[in-house]
């Protein structure tokens, strides 16, 4: 069975909760009780409710495909997100392809959407395939920066990239002192980058 973990930061504390533990449950039970009227979605809606809804989401896909792993629950800046993680070696990691690991984001995200009525901003990593990716973007963004500053070219333009891949390149571009801009529309919204 999976372990779901939660934490939120409330202020200068952080609130843990884990499946399992009686308090816990009391919590989550009385948090799905509220969360079937639609005033109490709109008045107490947030990371932890959207990140409990994708964990369970998350679990039972994880049942249906009879896989284990262990689910957490972060909240930063109002954003969930939830971890897929094995603590063995696991076949999890069929599912850790970045490809993959996006359309089951999509997937959740619509869960929630449909439990909340709210516009879900979730972010999925299963078995760390995020930082893999952001590596990945790392080199991406060193090796397009090369280009300009070496080769002479006056702007890049990457491949077409989801909002959050799109957020870590603006990131990481800003941090070697680069300008990044997105353009394009849909599937086609990419990112240039151009000498400061």
């Amino acid at each position: 069975m999976s372990e779901i973990t939660a934490s939120t930061v409330q202020g200068d504390d952080v609130v843990e909760f884990v499946e399992g533990d009686e308090s816990a449950a009391a919590e989550t039970t009385q948090g799905d009780q509220q969360s079937d009227s639609p005033a109490a979605v709109d008045a107490g809606s947030n990371g932890v409710d959207e990140g409990d809804i994708a964990a369970d989401y998350i679990e039972e896909l994880l049942d249906i495909c009879d896989l284990d792993g262990d689910i957490d629950i972060d909240t930063r800046g109002g954003r969930a997100y939830v971890s897929v993680n094995s603590s063995e070696d696991s076949n999890l990691r069929l599912l850790s392809n970045p490809e993959t690991v996006q359309a089951l984001q999509e997937l959740t995200r619509l869960a929630v959407q449909t439990k909340t009525g709210a516009f879900s901003r979730l972010i999925l990593d299963v078995g760390g395939s995020r930082q893999i990716r952001e590596a990945e973007l790392d080199r991406l963004v060193s090796a397009s920066i090369d280009r300009i500053e070496v080769g002479g070219e006056a702007s890049v333009a990457l491949a077409p990239m989801s909002s959050y891949e799109r957020k870590v390149v603006h990131d990481l571009v800003a941090a070697r002192g680069f300008v990044s801009a997105s353009e394009g529309e849909g599937r086609d919204r990419h990112t240039v980058i151009t000498a400061p």
